[in-house]
């Protein structure tokens, strides 16, 4: 089980993640999708490690249960030598084998619980070296995904920032085919014309007005003109009826 588990982790960490990437339609969904494997894959490693280690430790517990039974049944055979020693000092012979006999039992204990420890010493260093693969592994992993998830988040960062761009671009774009400036700009050519047709109004108006000086000032010199000749047609008459039709100097 657990290395199936592995084995699907580390095929998740060499897959392809650019062709991956160009496949599908969202990278995004991609990316969060490959998150979410990645963490359940784990997830189930932390599992399988857990369970692991738990074992590792009831062998420890064991190992040492054995190691401690070795200790203590060689204080039991070092007690019991010595009170068959002080019962054999005092000539008391029966009692003394006694006591040899439970420090040769003693003794017999304590060499089970040191086998035990022995047949149980090099399965307890593999399984240490196990379990210090398996938390390397999982270091491994949880860096991985650390990393993972930090790609996403710079991908995804970058990618609004483009869409962003894109749109302010292509929001520029219309202003420029469509700048409201040049209408601005045909308004103001239409006020300049209306402007100029008025000023043409003006001096036409202008022009009319001083014709008509210029008409009243004909007259005045007509009428001066007519004045005068009326004035020598009148001194002619005069002229003639006095002196027969000559003029006196």
């Amino acid at each position: 089980m657990k290395q199936s588990i592995f084995a699907r982790v580390a095929q998740l960490a060499k897959a392809n993640l650019n062709a991956r990437l160009d496949s599908t339609e969202d990278p995004q969904k991609m990316l969060d999708q490959m998150i979410r494997d990645y963490s359940g894959n784990i997830r189930e490693a932390e599992a399988a490690a857990a369970q692991t280690i738990g074992n590792l430790r009831m062998a420890e517990d064991d190992y040492n249960r054995a190691l401690n039974d070795a200790a203590a049944w060689g204080n039991k055979a070092a007690a019991a030598s010595r009170k068959a020693d002080e019962f054999r000092a005092a000539g008391n012979a029966v009692d003394a084998g006694k006591f040899d006999a439970l420090a040769r039992l003693a003794i017999a204990r304590q060499l089970d619980s040191e086998s035990t420890a022995r047949s149980q010493a090099p399965a307890l260093a593999a399984q240490n070296q196990v379990v210090g693969q398996l938390k390397n592994g999982l270091e491994v992993m949880r860096g991985k995904l650390a990393e993972l998830t930090a790609k996403r988040n710079e991908l995804v960062g970058r990618a609004r920032i483009v869409a962003t761009q894109s749109q302010v671009n292509d929001a520029l774009q219309a202003l420029g085919n469509g700048d409201p400036t040049s209408a601005v700009g045909r308004y103001e050519e239409e006020v300049r014309r209306a402007e100029a047709t008025v000023r043409g109004q003006q001096e036409l108006a202008a022009s009319s007005l001083e014709a008509q000086f210029a008409s009243l000032e004909d007259l005045g010199e007509q009428t001066e003109v007519e004045a005068r000749l009326a004035a020598l047609k009148a001194f002619d008459r005069k002229g003639t009826g006095s002196h027969g039709g000559r003029l006196e100097p």
